[in-house]
């Protein structure tokens, strides 16, 4: 079918379940950033295959909405569809709660497959189904009921992490958890963020794109874990964990029912930003509903020793991976034809390399040019370019490890670039190194730090539109809540931070139709001085890469600001040099002398 004959289906199916509005989001049903093949339903009904974007079907009209990110790939993918793109954030363009109350007649409904929306996205539609004296119909997952050849759920196997991996057993985690339980007065913790429950149980899966985790819900009372997943899935050394630990399995969707047969009086705590509509909606109203954040959010964005130690030796081989990709780079670019792809290639290849790797972390960013200006641009055989002297190589990247998982953006100089490009390059620099040098007082959040980033771009009247960092997991989520640095007032961005955090630093410019320069680091987060004003903290870096100097106006630096790069470069030698080749090791030496 093509994608109209899909959206003509849908019509009639619409028409069957008295729906006049059916909605489509780009989600799985535990609010992930990226989901499995099974879960691509909007990319179905619509051709579009970005990450992010929300489908509208009414009886007479279809849209897509999505951001900045993907309007070009957006217009192409649309093409002929007869489907309108909604770009969010333009002027004019209404929301897709504004568009719905507008196209809503009166006692018509809306459709949803509740499992898709998050409580507070379908706690809106409800209220605009109830203005129109319609209805919401959470309970229909009419795409399943066209796509003939849907993928199945991924029945990959999952693994287990032993505790020299985890450094917390399971048991302890449980307890931890059950304090929280006790001093919220609940008997129940309902948990259907996967990397919450991977990082509670100690294992991870192979179903989501990317991310390391396994499909799953979990009801934890205080002396059992419900959890519910494929148990196929687990060989026996995980079962015999389970065991140990009180884990009982339970078929994968059985959950929607079983929440219905909580007993009268009971109390529950869960998540209302990691918990979706259908399943809150299924929990009898007879139990008294605690919403808080998960407590496990926090734990494991603390993290402790053992996982410190692991993930520092994972940057390590992720150092020595990008710093041998950028030695190649340097030496073939310009003088044979190496693309976009072939360039994200190449470096998966080094990644492949190193002990214990796994997959990517997420999708790569490999942008040449004036593709580095789209601040999430992804090639594609459509899009893809020739790397030619004379421009920039932007690389945001990363991979997970047994040890861990890495971010890291580099922007490489492909032959000589121009002054301006140079110009920018510097002021990026100079703020991602800036930032990496705060010493701040323990109870200081993102919000606060982030200045100490931006401070060189607002000097110039300038901005980047995206956060400066975000939290890492390990081996979980790579954009991992709750903290980052934003200077505007976001629930991460005023958490506060604490010892044996993992945060990014990737402050950035870009210039549409020219260039867009980006440089990232992971810090750790470490405690200092404590003295009579308090508790002093600072940032360990992780990630250990050259900043290309070719692209570089040491001019324009400050001295502080040069011994900063200086001391990072002696690190970056220092700690990746033992693992190169001889003369990868004598272009690491050039490539990290001291500027002056």
């Amino acid at each position: 079918m093509c994608i109209k004959d899909r959206i003509e289906r849908l019509r009639q199916k619409m028409e069957e379940h008295h729906i006049s509005v059916y909605m489509i989001p780009t989600a799985d049903y535990h609010q992930s950033e990226y989901v499995g093949e099974h879960f691509k339903s909007r990319a179905f009904i619509t051709g579009f295959t970005g990450s992010a974007g929300t489908a509208v079907i009414t009886k007479e009209e279809s849209c897509l909405w999505t951001d900045g990110r993907y309007f070009l790939q957006a217009e192409s993918q649309l093409q002929g569809s007869g489907i309108r793109l909604q770009k969010m954030g333009e002027p004019g363009v209404p929301t897709i709660a504004e568009y719905i109350e507008s196209v809503l007649g009166e006692s018509e409904n809306i459709g949803f497959d509740g499992r898709t929306i998050g409580i507070t996205e379908g706690e809106q539609y409800e209220e605009i189904a109830k203005e129109k004296h319609g209805q919401v119909y959470y309970g229909c997952d009419l795409i399943d009921e066209i796509w003939e050849e849907r993928p199945a759920l991924s029945e990959k196997p999952a693994f287990y992490l032993e505790e020299t991996y985890t450094g917390e057993s399971t048991a302890s985690k449980l307890k931890r958890v059950r304090e929280r339980m006790e001093k919220e007065n609940t008997g129940y913790h309902l948990l259907t963020s996967l990397d919450d429950i991977d990082w509670l149980l100690n294992v991870r899966g192979q179903d989501v794109e990317y991310f390391p985790l396994l499909l799953s819900y979990a009801l934890i009372t205080m002396d059992s874990v419900e959890l519910y997943a494929d148990e196929r899935k687990f060989d026996e050394n995980i079962l015999k964990h389970f065991e140990e630990c009180q884990v009982h399995l339970h078929p994968y969707n059985a959950i929607y029912e079983d929440v219905k047969s909580l007993p009268e009086g009971a109390s529950i705590l869960l998540d209302p930003q990691r918990v979706n509509y259908a399943l809150y909606r299924n929990i009898p109203k007879a139990v008294r509903i605690v919403k808080e954040e998960n407590p496990e959010v926090l734990m494991k964005c603390v993290k402790n020793a053992a996982e410190i130690e692991n993930i520092r030796r994972g940057h390590i081989k992720d150092g020595v991976a990008h710093t041998k990709f950028m030695y190649w780079l340097k030496k073939h670019a310009g003088k044979e034809t190496i693309t976009e792809l072939s360039a994200s290639e190449k470096l998966e290849n080094f990644r492949k390399e190193q002990e214990g790797y796994l997959w990517p972390s997420f999708d790569p960013i490999c942008a040449y040019g004036q593709h580095a200006a789209i601040v999430h641009y992804s090639s594609t055989p459509e899009t893809n370019v020739e790397l030619k002297e004379g421009g920039l190589f932007l690389t945001d990247t990363g991979g997970n490890y047994y040890d861990g998982s890495t971010d890291i953006t580099r922007t490489v100089a492909i032959g000589e670039v121009d002054e301006k490009q140079k110009e920018d390059f510097t002021m990026v620099a100079c703020s991602m190194l800036r930032l990496a040098d705060a010493k701040f007082l323990a109870g200081c959040s993102g919000m606060v730090l982030d200045y100490a980033a931006r401070e060189p771009f607002w000097r110039r009247n300038l901005n980047y539109n995206h956060g400066t960092g975000h939290g890492v997991g390990y081996l979980g989520n790579i954009h991992e809540a709750p903290i980052g640095f934003r200077w505007k007032a976001t629930r991460d961005a005023m958490c506060e931070i604490e010892p044996g955090m993992v945060i990014t630093n990737e402050p950035g410019i870009y210039i549409e139709g020219s260039h867009g320069i980006r440089i990232e680091n992971e810090l750790l987060v470490r405690a200092g001085e404590k003295n009579e004003y308090g508790q002093f903290l600072y940032f360990e870096p992780l990630t250990f890469v050259p900043i290309d100097l070719d692209a570089l106006r040491p001019e324009l630096m400050t001295e502080e600001e040069k011994q900063l790069l200086n001391a990072y470069h002696q690190s970056v030698y220092e700690k990746i040099s033992p693992y190169l080749e001889a003369e990868e090791k004598e272009w690491l030496k050039e490539y990290t002398r001291p500027v002056k």
